[in-house]
């Protein structure tokens, strides 16, 4: 609780001591997805936790109709009127609390003038959520704050909307979802497209999450998702010689797949779509050993998604392929794949506490002689959802 002492020093240092009422603290994580990668918008199940670090933010009424923006991660700060809520590239992050503001304001929440301090443990750019962090924390805190009921499922599609309409990224849902939702100790089953969803206990006993982050910085991603999103419809159409109802590959069962997918004529199409279905199948398949604490099956899965996303779906590269070779040289390592879009990013992997230390040198060590690069390497559990601290 010392961080949070600092924090509101910190913040009366910004701001004075003079509020209206006192300063409240909310908290959301960033999130890893665990396994089911590329399956959302194929209507597919993901698999992401809630890490417990993320983005906390202070925040105190103000008698007039300003909003002040800080942070403790940029230099940037400053005061907006609340009647005057519109996106501006100079106001760089600032964009993200702007956009949640603008959404309530056309839900028909009253907002009224905040001072807000927000403090950010999440590396950005490392695919682990930090604009999803920021854009939880903004919409619980100031729905709390105005005495309006805080729905989480509402809250990750107010944001989903905030980052699609505001920021203009068309991003899924799995982000904000997995930011709200989360539960300590446990993972969410869920599928994109209706919001159904599960919590499933993820008791990792002696193990530990670890997520390397390549610092690759990211620069195909857009253009490589649009061509694997328009593949995934080929392969639909295709498809729908046998299945005229067929709207998404998520929809088939692999034996179905197995059994037509001669029906689809481009080879390198028929990879995309069968990494899509076998991802799914290993989601589903990752609940059941989970459910019977079998990590070690569990991590076998690990490295079938990232195989699968290097040789059929090609979305890996040369840095978070060999981030993966070499954690799986160490022993104690039950499983290893690259989590988000690919091209760079993060990994996580499945590490006994004891092989930790060793771990993060072997893998560094050996990384950086790759590559070049110098990897981060965060140890995590599995924590909560956005919550009032």
């Amino acid at each position: 609780m010392a961080e949070l002492q600092a924090l509101k020093e910190q913040f009366v240092k910004l701001y004075g001591s003079e509020g209206v009422g006192e300063i409240h603290t909310f908290h959301a994580p960033g999130r890893v997805n665990l396994i089911g990668e590329h399956t959302d918008y194929n209507g597919g199940y993901v698999f992401p936790a809630a890490l417990t670090f993320g983005t906390t933010m202070l925040i105190r009424r103000r008698a007039d109709d300003q909003v002040g923006f800080a942070s403790t991660n940029f230099p940037l700060h400053k005061h907006i009127s609340i009647n005057n809520i519109a996106f501006d590239p100079a106001d760089d992050w600032i964009n993200y609390p702007k956009g949640i503001i603008s959404q309530l304001q056309l839900g028909g929440v009253n907002v009224g003038g905040y001072d807000i301090l927000y403090s950010g443990a999440i590396p950005n750019g490392s695919g682990l959520s930090s604009s999803a962090s920021i854009e939880v924390v903004t919409a619980f805190g100031l729905l709390t704050m105005e005495g309006q009921p805080a729905d989480k499922v509402q809250i990750a599609l107010l944001s989903q909307k905030a980052e699609n309409e505001f920021m203009g990224v068309q991003c899924g849902i799995m982000d904000q979802f997995a930011v709200a939702m989360g539960k300590k100790d446990h993972a969410i089953l869920l599928m994109c497209d209706t919001l159904e969803y599960k919590h499933v206990p993820f008791r990792s006993g002696a193990y530990n999450l670890v997520i390397g982050n390549t610092n690759k910085k990211r620069g195909l991603v857009d253009s490589a998702y649009n061509e694997r999103r328009a593949q995934c419809e080929q392969a639909v159409r295709d498809l729908r010689a046998q299945f005229p109802e067929l709207t998404l590959l998520g929809q088939l069962t692999l034996e179905q797949f197995n059994e037509y997918q001669h029906l689809i004529k481009d080879e390198t199409v028929r990879k995309r779509a069968r990494h899509v279905v076998e991802e799914i199948d290993r989601v589903l398949q990752s609940m059941k050993v989970l459910e019977q604490g079998n990590l070690e099956s569990f991590g076998k899965l690990m490295i079938g998604s990232h195989d699968s996303l290097r040789d059929l779906y090609e979305v890996t590269c040369l840095e978070l392929d060999v981030m993966v070779e070499e954690a799986l040289k160490v022993p104690g390592v039950l499983g290893s794949r690259m989590t988000g879009a690919g091209f760079g990013g993060c990994t996580v992997s499945l590490v006994h506490e004891d092989s930790v230390t060793t771990f993060i040198d072997q893998v560094g060590r050996v990384y950086k002689e790759k590559t070049g690069l110098t990897a981060d390497f965060y140890v995590c559990d599995i924590g909560n959802g956005v919550e009032e601290l």
